[in-house]
């Protein structure tokens, strides 16, 4: 009888747990993929709440927030797109913060095929280059803004392949498909190195700066879950995971 009473007991508290726990969509940039997941798993663990997590290009959540899309967090691959939407009355005044600054590198899934300075670039001795979509996916405009300052972009034109975002760019490299592209640091970055294949960590000075803002949407403003969320990203633990996937913070 007594054993009964303690799993009623247990039952209720569990179910009023699960009442008082509430959710947040997110719409999060491909490239922060692996980060985010990690993150929202230790944010529902301390929490209680959930993070309901879509990927995808910046260009694309755009388009689709501005088209009532009901998404209540957005974590951008750039700046600009939440000022826009800032400015636009779509997201919420006084949110908008960097939580994330990127870095691009020149990967190949093969050991060795990629050098240390980027050489192989002007050799062409390969068939395909995957880039993203420079209209939709800030990677993919950095990657484009390397190709011009080392003056490769009319030699490398005909080589080039388009992901619609850097998850399927880093599938067009993964796989073969292409045998090299222009990824996102934290897509091949484990344990403070690139984990497998080859590649060049491209220097800063050859693309404009990847600040990642994030910023709470007009229809997450009622939701307390967002607010959290959003200061979770700013704690020492959130920003410890995104420094172990290569980010700066």
């Amino acid at each position: 009888m007594l054993m009964k009473q303690v799993l009623s007991l247990f039952a209720a508290m569990a179910c009023a747990a699960a009442a008082h726990a509430g959710e947040v969509q997110v719409a999060v940039a491909a490239n922060f993929t692996a980060p985010m997941q990690k993150i929202a798993t230790e944010f529902e663990k301390d929490t209680g709440n959930k993070a309901v997590l879509a990927f995808g290009a910046t260009g694309k959540f755009y388009a689709q927030i501005s088209n009532g899309a009901p998404f209540e967090v957005f974590l951008s691959a750039d700046d600009e797109t939440p000022f826009r939407l800032e400015k636009g009355h779509l997201a919420v005044p006084g949110t908008r913060f960097t939580y994330a600054i990127g870095k691009l590198v020149l990967w190949s899934a093969k050991d060795g095929y990629v050098d240390g300075n980027g050489n192989v670039l002007k050799t062409g001795d390969f068939q395909h280059i995957a880039t993203s979509n420079p209209k939709t996916a800030p990677y993919g405009a950095a990657a484009v803004a390397v190709l011009e300052r080392l003056g490769l972009s009319n030699a490398l034109k005909a080589k080039l392949v388009q992901g619609e975002n850097i998850s399927q760019t880093y599938q067009f490299v993964a796989t073969g498909n292409a045998q090299l592209g222009f990824v996102a640091l934290s897509q091949v970055y484990k344990n403070g190195k690139i984990g497998s294949g080859s590649g060049w960590i491209v220097p800063a000075g050859l693309y404009e700066p990847i600040r990642q803002d994030a910023v709470v949407l007009v229809k997450g403003q009622t939701n307390p879950v967002a607010k959290e969320l959003t200061d979770y990203l700013k704690s020492d633990k959130a920003k410890s995971i995104i420094k172990s996937f290569g980010y700066e913070v």
